[in-house]
């Protein structure tokens, strides 16, 4: 194949290891660029009164950049990274470069293919290259010939999909390029100049982590090899307090910094060489949960963000902004509800366990739209991914995939998980 001056868009696949859009960007590439859009979009107050994104997620998304760049900067690949419109931005960096293919990851929910059909659109003479790249199980490998087929309930995808699919193998980084010097890589911006506030995190969250690669596969060493956590992962993933009762990779994979892949035979190597038990299984299990609310974007598009979700039911919600202030600030009647919303304010980060009791509590015990605290999640939450939010979302808001419909008792559910009250004293 002839190579051509080709740019990788970077989206939520911020790594070169593992990256079969980056592989192939550079495999047919006299010369790559690379590209990241700071959306104008994400840095916009929504109808709530919150950033679309705010500093917790843009700082990790920061960081993630940075180590991106050095990565790309190995490899002899610019990065260069701006603000503005998506689709404005790139036709203005093809045109400046003369670009002729552009690589990207395929996407599946609304906002992001109406980027990309916007940027065909304005650039028809430029060839576009896509790959799933966000996936454990790969699409093609599934085994349902329509998306339609996917089954409504996860035990049953679960099942089919742990009998016959296999693991892809994790994709080398591509080979350096000669180094080249014809435009020099920008800094990356600062909160500040985003104009965001500049952040201060207490020193008791359970997530002081930073974004990229390196410090994922730091975290893997720690949480695996060093501290050999991972062996109890099961008894301890429901915990409230400190950084090791779960794995929190969640963030890195929601940025792409690592893949689900890659985490996969990381879990093998770990079990052939430590041991395997229910705990190194119970990770894997929660990476099959992700896949999941992937497919079921694939399958049921943009009914994952309609009031009445993929069931198409129709409940009598409410929208009170003296409510979503009392739940947003960790004013409510219920002091387990209150300490999660607090901790998700100050840190961006909240515990599973947490999420499943305030979705709870806002959908089914103030009965309140759902979309409004699925936004502020999508705000404020590090680990924010777009399938995995709205997949959760509807699941606790009674339309989506639970057949049970449950709904949790909040004081139950604290005696039971915070039975000292150290978490809520911790944040409240």
């Amino acid at each position: 194949m002839q190579k051509t001056k080709n740019l990788i868009w970077f989206t939520t696949n911020l790594r070169t290891t593992d990256n079969q859009t980056l592989l192939e960007a550079a495999k047919h590439a006299s010369a790559l660029i690379a590209v990241y859009v700071m959306d104008e979009m994400e840095l916009q107050l929504t109808q709530w009164g919150f950033k679309k994104m705010e500093r917790f997620r843009a700082r990790f998304l920061l960081d993630s950049l940075h180590d991106l760049q050095l990565q790309l900067k190995a490899l002899n690949i610019p990065l260069l990274i701006v603000n503005g419109n998506v689709v404005n931005e790139i036709q203005k960096i093809v045109i400046h470069h003369s670009i002729e293919s552009i690589y990207h990851q395929k996407e599946f929910t609304y906002q992001e293919n109406k980027t990309i059909y916007q940027l065909k659109n304005v650039l028809p003479q430029v060839s576009f290259v896509d790959f799933y790249d966000q996936f454990l199980w790969h699409p093609e490998d599934v085994g349902y010939k329509d998306w339609k087929e996917i089954p409504e309930v996860f035990t049953e995808f679960r099942k089919k999909g742990e009998a016959k699919v296999l693991v892809r193998k994790c994709l080398p980084s591509p080979n350096a390029f000669p180094e080249n010097n014809y435009f020099k890589t920008e800094p990356i911006p600062s909160l500040e100049d985003l104009g965001y506030l500049s952040l201060e995190i207490p020193s008791h969250t359970a997530f002081p982590f930073k974004g990229g690669s390196k410090a994922a596969h730091q975290r893997i060493q720690h949480y695996f090899w060093e501290t050999k956590q991972l062996s109890t992962y099961k008894l301890t993933r429901n915990g409230l307090v400190g950084t090791d009762y779960s794995s929190k990779l969640s963030a890195w994979l929601a940025l792409g910094c690592i893949s689900a892949k890659e985490i996969y035979w990381e879990i093998k190597a770990y079990e052939k060489k430590i041991g395997s038990n229910e705990s190194t299984y119970w990770l894997f299990f929660e990476l099959i949960w992700r896949d999941y609310f992937k497919y079921i974007a694939l399958k049921h598009g943009n009914r994952i963000f309609y009031l009445s979700g993929i069931l198409n039911k129709h409940y009598t919600w409410k929208s009170s902004k003296k409510a979503l202030e009392l739940w947003t600030q960790g004013k409510t009647n219920e002091a387990f509800v209150n300490a999660n919303m607090i901790e998700l304010q100050q840190t961006g980060w909240m515990s599973n366990r947490g999420r499943q009791n305030v979705a709870s509590f806002w959908a089914k015990e103030w009965e309140q739209d759902w979309r409004v605290g699925a936004a502020y999640f999508e705000s404020y939450l590090i680990d924010y991914d777009v399938h995995s939010n709205y997949g959760n979302w509807i699941y606790q808001s009674g339309v989506g995939n639970d057949p049970r419909d449950r709904k949790f008792n909040i004081k139950k559910q604290a005696e039971q998980y915070d039975p000292q009250q150290e978490f809520v004293k911790l944040w409240t």
